[in-house]
């Protein structure tokens, strides 16, 4: 029995030491080292942190291993995120805010114009709201592939017909484009995408052509006064400081749990917020969509693809692309 444990042991550090050496390869890889350099550097890497493991002695493979692996934290560690790279022009402006208690300025807010997913014109414009008129907020997914992986976006609803949609993206560069393996090795920086729906909203249904799905939340206004605080604060801290973009600890969904962490019991931790096309679900069993229907049925009536695309650049987009949408009572 103890043969067996030690071998189930030693097998068990081998798969993590294994593991460890595939990340480093990964990381070297996608560096910020030239094109050219980039399979030798890091083949090296992986035959250097192998070559430890084929040492005689356990203790000595565990030893120099771990002061290998450490060069690599420290230079992975020493990577740092900027703000002054050539983005491109869609994410090239940063928003912010400006707030004096209730009243709250919104700068540099996004109103692309569209011609084709690719071809747009880029135009920004400042509102100011009240933080006591906030009335509502939903939640966006969005589907452009696998029915597992979403894109989550909040809108905040301040009086009778005002709307302000926040979509935590990938901050990309003119010769970019978004990579999920990319996204776990400090890629990207992380950008708050301050933006009209009409921009937001129709980029998606429109000239993507993935499929959105728009959900009423409950409102509580002791918890989405203080959420939507956090986010401007989080926006702010992002325009005075850049930060990494993580496709695990740091995207979309999380980033939505971090900043309601403090606010809410609801944003407790679930599986269905890392494997997150079943977040609409989750919502659903904690009772922040209405429940008065079954969630099938509900969900069907929260695509609204046909509606978005029928109205075009209707100055009323945000309300119509809401007519007949389920708010929990």
């Amino acid at each position: 029995m103890r043969a067996f444990i030690r071998i189930g042991a030693q097998a068990l550090l081998y798969a993590v030491l294994l593991g460890v050496v595939f990340w480093s390869v990964l990381a070297v890889y996608y560096g910020d080292l030239p094109q050219l350099w980039r399979i030798p550097a890091a083949a090296a890497a992986g035959g250097l942190l192998l070559g430890t493991l084929m040492l005689r002695r356990w203790r000595m493979r565990l030893a120099v291993f771990s002061l290998v692996f450490s060069v690599f934290l420290l230079w992975w560690f020493a990577r740092e995120p900027s703000n002054t790279r050539n983005w491109q022009p869609d994410v090239a402006i940063l928003p912010r805010a400006e707030i004096k208690g209730d009243l709250i300025t919104l700068r540099n807010i996004r109103n692309c114009e569209y011609t084709s997913e690719t071809e747009y014109t880029v135009s920004h414009y400042d509102k100011t709201v009240r933080l006591s008129e906030l009335k509502a907020v939903d939640l966006f997914l969005v589907y452009w592939g696998s029915p597992l992986i979403a894109h989550t976006m909040l809108s905040f609803q301040f009086g009778e017909n005002d709307f302000v949609c926040i979509s935590i993206e990938t901050r990309k560069t003119v010769d970019e484009e978004y990579s999920a393996l990319r996204g776990f090795f400090r890629q990207y920086e992380l950008i708050y995408v301050l933006a009209d729906e009409r921009d937001l909203v129709r980029l998606r249904t429109n000239y993507r052509n993935e499929d959105v799905y728009l959900y009423r939340l409950a409102f509580n206004p002791d918890v989405a006064g203080p959420v939507f605080l956090q986010y401007l604060h989080q926006m702010n801290a992002l325009y005075e400081s850049p930060q990494w973009y993580n496709a695990l600890l740091s995207n979309c969904t999380t980033s939505i749990r971090a900043n309601a962490l403090t606010h809410t019991r609801d944003a407790r931790i679930d599986w269905r917020m890392l494997v997150n096309g079943f977040v609409d679900e989750m919502a659903y069993e904690r009772g922040m969509l209405d429940t008065r229907i079954p969630f099938a049925e509900l969900r069907r009536l929260s695509h609204i693809n046909s509606r978005a695309q029928a109205l075009g650049d209707d100055r009323d987009f945000s309300l119509r692309i809401r007519d007949g949408l389920r708010t929990p009572g």
